[in-house]
């Protein structure tokens, strides 16, 4: 049992070069956009399309980087929120994940669904989590430490250790140059 995990990663290394297939690299993206999604944006999400805001009753597109709101009896988007929101906190207001294409277009559903949540506080945001999953995000406050930790723990095989322990001089604690990302996923 103490194997386990090396067996595992044997699985895993030999699951991404075996499988060319552009439809499960696609999966694999699309199920998984911590690195987009903004540092306002809800703790807790591998992946996410669309969050609603319904103290502002604004959706945001996290795949386009756009702002979605209604005005002038039609849906508009932006890459900012509407000045009439100037002074609204992205950080500390609740917002909702929707996973759906389009989700302003049954605007009326989610407005009555999620109108409770209204004035809510308290839902931590991406910038302020410490999973290393979310230091990938380049706008995340944590983000150059795991830049440095990528090209400092690779050395293509040169640097400190041993080859066998990690410890010592000579060669070792290689990783080819892809370093220790720390835990993966949740």
């Amino acid at each position: 049992m103490r194997h386990f995990p090396a067996f595992m990663a044997a699985v895993f290394m030999a699951a991404m070069f075996l499988t060319p297939s552009a439809d499960a690299q696609l999966r694999v993206n699309l199920n998984f956009n911590v690195g987009s999604q903004p540092i306002w944006g809800p703790a807790g999400y591998d992946y996410a399309e669309y969050y609603y805001m319904p103290d502002i009753e604004v959706y945001y597109s996290v795949p386009r980087h756009r702002f979605i709101y209604y005005d002038g009896g039609r849906w508009r988007n932006s890459v900012a929120l509407p000045s009439r929101y100037r002074g609204f906190d992205l950080y500390n207001s609740h917002k909702i994940v929707l996973n759906e294409r389009t989700p302003y277009l049954r605007h009326g559903s989610y407005k009555g669904k999620y109108s409770s949540y209204q004035g809510r506080q308290g839902q931590q945001p991406i910038r302020d989590s410490r999973e290393p999953k979310y230091y990938v995000n380049k706008n995340h406050p944590e983000h150059q430490t795991w830049v440095q930790n990528q090209r400092g723990n690779g050395n293509n095989g040169r640097g400190n250790g041993n080859g066998n322990s990690g410890r010592g001089n000579g060669n070792g604690n290689g990783n080819n140059g892809r370093g220790n990302s720390g835990k993966r996923g949740k």
